[in-house]
């Protein structure tokens, strides 16, 4: 009973404890973004769903949900039906891997103390990587499916733009192992913490170069040049409604989550407050799913600064800075590390 309670329920309860959170934030995500670019472009948001339009992400939920789910006569119906679900699902899959926290007993309400994540796998960082990837297929497979020419050419787009920016970033993501001397995510925030320092000071161009590469794999401005409204209607999803619909919204944003989530623990130090070698955090409460959070929050600004200030990129110009800039500056970043590791032994 003890092994079932230990290795079943806990994890199952967590799982839907962080799924929860996860997707409430999916939703608001959505609402957050639109007031804070209502109030940058001098306009006002949704603000008749509830107090300041608070409810907003609701009624959208219930609308979608009542659409009619329009079907192609000349689509491929199992592939279509098929590529909104491998967008979503793999990018919830990752927060299994996502250490939120360490071990803590929350506030006193548990006589033992739990983890405040779901596993620590030793080759956590490769799992997050290999699970990210899955989702050109669902943008790969929706717009080939869907038997439209907007669609397919978005489907182009997102597979050349995502296999381009996964090397450079893949690469940038090496140099943060190499700093930890682990795969582990954990490992990698307790190497923070015993440095006393976050790895965004020693590998502020390797972060630069992660960040940079997760809007574009993201498909975010300025690089959302897959859905394009302007030259595709809406790229790979134009043939979608309904939840299927719903599904590609919120896989694009519960993808956001999951980069803003690995960049935390890889460079800002995942749970650990700033500085966490300063005796000033030892004397005050420690809440470190507040500090994860807070930075997970700071990077979805980050995306929406963006979308309200950068146009577009040309696809040239997208495909140049992949190639001719980030892909050798990640290389050069990689072995500045790899001396400084080896000089510091």
């Amino acid at each position: 009973m003890n092994i079932l309670f230990l290795y079943v329920i806990i994890p199952a309860i967590k799982g839907i404890v962080i799924l929860s959170i996860v997707l409430f934030l999916v939703a608001y995500a959505t609402y957050i973004e639109r007031r804070v670019l209502a109030f940058m472009q001098a306009r006002l948001g949704p603000n008749l769903a509830g107090p300041q339009g608070i409810l907003q992400p609701i009624a959208d939920g219930v609308k979608l949900l009542a659409k009619e789910d329009i079907i192609p006569s000349s689509s491929q119906k199992f592939l279509h039906f098929l590529a909104p679900i491998l967008i979503l699902v793999p990018a919830l899959v990752i927060f299994g891997l996502v250490p939120f926290g360490d071990a803590s007993n929350l506030f006193g309400l548990l006589k033992n103390p739990i983890t405040l994540y779901i596993t620590d796998v030793n080759v956590a960082i490769l799992l997050v990587v290999g699970f990210a990837s899955l989702g050109v297929y669902g943008l790969i497979l929706g717009g080939w499916s869907s038997n439209s020419k907007y669609s397919f050419i978005g489907a182009l787009r997102s597979a050349a733009q995502v296999v381009s920016y996964e090397v450079p970033q893949v690469i940038a993501i090496a140099s943060v192992l190499l700093l930890s001397s682990s795969l582990s995510l954990v490992k990698i925030v307790e190497a923070q913490k015993e440095m006393g320092l976050w790895f965004i000071f020693p590998g502020f161009l390797a972060f630069f170069i992660y960040l940079v590469c997760g809007i574009a794999e993201t498909n975010r401005l300025p690089f959302d040049l897959p859905e394009a409204e302007s030259e595709l209607v809406a790229g790979y999803h134009t043939e979608y409604s309904g939840m299927k619909f719903a599904f590609f919204f919120m896989g694009e944003y519960a993808n956001m989550i999951v980069v803003s989530s690995v960049a935390t623990v890889l460079f800002l130090g995942g749970w650990l407050p700033p500085f966490p070698s300063l005796k000033i955090w030892h004397s005050l409460p420690q809440i470190p799913v507040f500090w994860f959070f807070a930075k997970v929050l700071l990077f979805l600004f980050i995306y929406i600064w963006l979308r309200a200030t950068f146009p577009r990129y040309r696809f040239d110009q997208l495909m140049d800075l992949a190639w001719k800039w980030l892909l050798p500056l990640s290389i050069l970043n990689l072995v500045l590390v790899a001396f400084i590791k080896w000089g510091i032994k």
